[in-house]
């Protein structure tokens, strides 16, 4: 590459940051694809060159014509870029009505934030459109099912065979850790040794109910792929005998869902992203549905902005550990982060035992998998936001 088409490339380069204009400097006129790719992002990002500076409305008020734009990035642009373009134009351009347009949900990109958009939109739903939507809800899922069912099943498969403790294993279930400590006294110093006088083992589990699991979700709009994520996990845990899960979303009210876990879809659907939070409430109604305490896990998915009674929902968290049960809070399931939260609440329930942290969906195995054997959460060595 000569030095003159090397200097006419960081010229274009930059051409596209600037978005062109008298302002920018570069001197650079765009032609063919590369006049397209900054049609498309100045529909986006471009700005009027009036007073104020208002964005402006490129993509047009009509559901073709933004189908029409959604195509296009999805020419220009790489997966991770369309989803990030289709989220800033429902939050900079107003587009969520235009989602209620069948025509333009075949145009989008399917993610985890377009189905939380969609949910939240679906009491005004339209039914000509209720069927196109729950298609690009139900390809979001698969695609999450395939990525995590089948380690899940895996690891809590072997959580829930290695939380089955016994004391005459065969060779190859010996739990060589704890059979160490507990055979400490039989120590043989001119031998270097400790004489295994009492084995203890991991059992294998049998296909009747070993644990259960409640999970505990707010539907406020933050939350919303959380949701999403907490809703397929339960499918996946639903699927397993060995596991009796319940999954529960709450806002100001309480909605038991489990009799829809065979379909993710439908719980989806079920939920109602938006409104206040009453974890307190929530809790009381799964405290309400434990039976057996010692072989249950409880997992709150919340924010921890509590609109209930405050204490109550302390004290609710400390009798159900104090009962056996373990208890799991989590800040939000998605690859984001932790959300806004309060540290308050996160602080009162880390005293009592139950840190609240952020996990993501790939992590989320392995917390369950040390809730159901009883071993410390594998907590995320990050700095969650002040």
């Amino acid at each position: 590459m000569s030095a003159d088409s090397g200097v006419d490339e960081r010229l274009r380069r930059w051409r596209m940051v600037l978005g062109g204009g008298s302002a920018d400097g570069t001197g650079c006129r765009l032609s063919g694809h590369d006049a397209a790719m900054d049609g498309a992002l100045s529909a986006l990002y471009g700005k009027d060159k009036g007073k104020g500076g208002s964005r402006s409305a490129g993509l047009g008020a009509s559901a073709p014509s933004v189908a029409r734009w959604l195509g296009d990035i999805r020419t220009y642009f790489p997966s991770s870029v369309v989803q990030v373009m289709q989220r800033d134009a429902i939050d900079r351009l107003g587009l969520s009505a235009l989602l209620l347009e069948p025509e333009m949900l075949e145009a989008v990109e399917a993610d985890v934030h377009l189905v939380g958009t969609l949910l939240s939109l679906n009491k005004v739903m339209p039914e000509t459109t209720k069927e196109t939507a729950r298609a690009v809800v139900r390809k979001v899922v698969a695609d999450i099912e395939q990525r995590l069912a089948t380690r899940t099943r895996a690891t809590l498969t072997g959580a829930l065979d290695r939380s089955a403790r016994i004391n005459r294993p065969r060779h190859q279930d010996i739990d060589w850790d704890r059979t160490i400590r507990a055979n400490l006294k039989n120590y043989l110093p001119e031998y270097g040794t400790v004489v295994p006088e009492r084995l203890i083992g991991y059992g294998r589990a049998s296909q009747s109910v070993k644990k259960e699991v409640v999970l505990c979700i707010d539907q406020s709009g933050s939350m919303a792929a959380s949701v999403v994520y907490a809703s397929v996990f339960g499918a996946v845990l639903a699927s397993m005998r060995s596991i009796a899960t319940r999954l529960v979303v709450f806002d100001t009210a309480v909605v038991d869902l489990t009799d829809q876990l065979e379909d993710p879809v439908d719980v989806l659907f079920g939920t109602q992203l938006g409104g206040g939070t009453d974890i307190n409430r929530a809790l009381a109604y799964c405290q309400s549905q434990i039976t057996r305490p010692a072989d249950t896990v409880v997992v709150l998915i919340s924010d921890l902005y509590e609109g209930g009674i405050r204490d109550e929902m302390l004290k609710r968290v400390a009798a159900m550990k104090a009962s056996g049960v373990q208890f799991v809070a989590l800040l939000a399931l998605s690859d984001e982060g932790a959300p806004a939260y309060d540290r308050e609440h996160a602080a009162a329930l880390a005293a009592l035992g139950a840190p609240a942290f952020a996990c993501t969906p790939d992590l989320f195995p392995d917390v369950m998998a040390a809730a159901i054997e009883k071993r410390p959460l594998p907590i995320p060595d990050m700095t969650l936001p002040q």
